[in-house]
C-alpha cells in the first residue's frame, strides 16, 4: 500500500530530526555565556551530534548536511569559512571507517572511539588556526575545548539515543 500524504511527511521531518538536532547544538554552542575566555574554550557540540548519528545512523547525517553544519559553525563563532566543515567532514569519516568495529559495543567503547577522533580533530585544527594566524596558539585552549567536549559526549548521547528510540525506528 502506498504511504499517505502526512506518512511521507512524518518520514521526512523524523529523518531530518538529526540533522536539526545537529544545527540547535550549533546555535547552542554560539550562545554568549558572558563568562571570560569561554568561547574559545566551549565544547564541540556539533561533532558530538555528527560522530553520534555516524556511528548509529548515518543514513540519516548524510556529508552535505555535515558540511553545512560546519559552514554555519563557522559563521557563528567566526572562524576562517570551511575549517569546520572540513574538521566535521573528517570526523564523519573517521566514524563511519570505523563503524562496523563500534558495531555490538559497549558504549564506553564509542566513547573512547570519540576521544580519539576529538583529539585528532582538534589537534588538526590547533594546526590549522596556528597557520592562517601567523603564530602558534596555545595548545591549552584546545586542550580545555577537547575535555569539555568528551565530557558532554555521555550527556548528548544519552539523549540522542532516547531521541532514537522513540522517534527513529528504522521501517
Amino acid at each position: 500500500m502506498k504511504p499517505t500524504f502526512w506518512h511521507r511527511v512524518d518520514k521526512f521531518a523524523r529523518d531530518l530530526t538529526p540533522f536539526a538536532l545537529t544545527f540547535v547544538l550549533v546555535v547552542i554552542g554560539a550562545i554568549p555565556f558572558h563568562i571570560p575566555g569561554f568561547a574559545q574554550v566551549a565544547p564541540l557540540l556539533a561533532m558530538i551530534g555528527i560522530y553520534f548519528w555516524a556511528v548509529y545512523r548515518p543514513d540519516l547525517m548524510p556529508s552535505a548536511a555535515v558540511f553545512l553544519i560546519g559552514i554555519l559553525h563557522d559563521f557563528l563563532s567566526g572562524l576562517p569559512v570551511g575549517i569546520s566543515a572540513l574538521i566535521f567532514l573528517m570526523v564523519q569519516g573517521a566514524a563511519l571507517a570505523q563503524r562496523s568495529f563500534f558495531f555490538g559495543k559497549s558504549f564506553v567503547i564509542v566513547w573512547i572511539g570519540f576521544v580519539f577522533v576529538a583529539a585528532g580533530a582538534l589537534v588538526f585544527e590547533w594546526l590549522v588556526l596556528s597557520v592562517v594566524v601567523g603564530e602558534v596558539i596555545q595548545a591549552r585552549t584546545a586542550l580545555y575545548q577537547f575535555g569539555l567536549t568528551v565530557a558532554l559526549f555521555p550527556v548528548l548521547a544519552w539523549m540522542f539515543t532516547r531521541w532514537q528510540q522513540a522517534f527513529l525506528q528504522v521501517d
